[in-house]
């Protein structure tokens, strides 16, 4: 890439000779540009370019920022990939269009139930605790059939499966063991890879990569 080539449009090759090296067509492969933490301002040259799917933490955060954003740009879609409160639920289905962190009964409950008041079903990905790390967020890879079949059983549209797999360590036995559950349970959608390691996770199935520092920088 020379000197006049954006963050987002080296991205965007470099996910595709992956997709490709893998065997898989490049459009088959969601970008969410996780634009935590960083302003409007850093937001609007990738939405000038073309990107459409982002990703927040938290959705006090999300709410404020883009909801000017999308006046102007009203065919984004919006992804929460950080850990969602059960008493956020309902703000959390009015804002966003997918929910990558549902990963307890208690949230099955809290969104079935906004999801229902809202008249608004928001696809939904469970997060499976894929290196059983106690300080992490996600369902444990023993419960995850009846978490599947409790959000199944409330209406929750299923996306897929999403992981962080442990840091400092080899990224690819965890994404291939993610790929494993979902083909186990029947479901399609993965949401695994981010900076360091989406070009392993396209390789092994990725259908959603969650990248943030390689479009936007470090974060403070």
């Amino acid at each position: 890439m020379d000197s006049t080539t954006s963050p987002l449009e080296a991205l965007r090759a470099r996910i595709a000779a992956a997709a490709r090296i893998a065997g898989r067509k490049p459009a088959a492969i969601t970008l969410v540009a996780v634009s935590k933490t960083h302003p409007a301002e850093a937001i609007l040259p990738l939405l000038d370019e073309g990107q459409r799917v982002f990703g927040e933490n938290r959705v006090a955060e999300a709410a404020a920022k883009w909801r000017p954003l999308r006046e102007a740009y009203p065919d984004v879609a919006l992804h929460l990939v950080g850990q969602l409160q059960s008493n956020k639920a309902d703000e959390a289905v009015a804002l966003f269009d997918c929910i990558h962190s549902l990963d307890r009964p208690s949230l099955v409950t809290a969104l079935a139930h906004a999801m229902a008041k809202a008249d608004r079903r928001v696809p939904c990905f469970l997060q499976v605790n894929i290196g059983a790390e106690e300080q992490k967020g996600g369902c444990a890879i023993a419960d995850l059939p009846a978490l599947i079949g409790e959000a199944r059983a409330a209406d929750i549209p299923l996306a897929g499966l999403m992981c962080v797999p442990p840091a400092g360590i080899e990224a690819a036995p965890f994404f291939a063991l993610l790929a494993k559950l979902a083909g186990d349970h029947g479901i399609s959608g993965l949401s695994m890879g981010m900076s360091e390691d989406f070009e392993v996770a396209i390789q092994l199935g990725a259908t959603h990569v969650r990248v943030g520092s390689a479009l936007f920088g470090s974060r403070a």
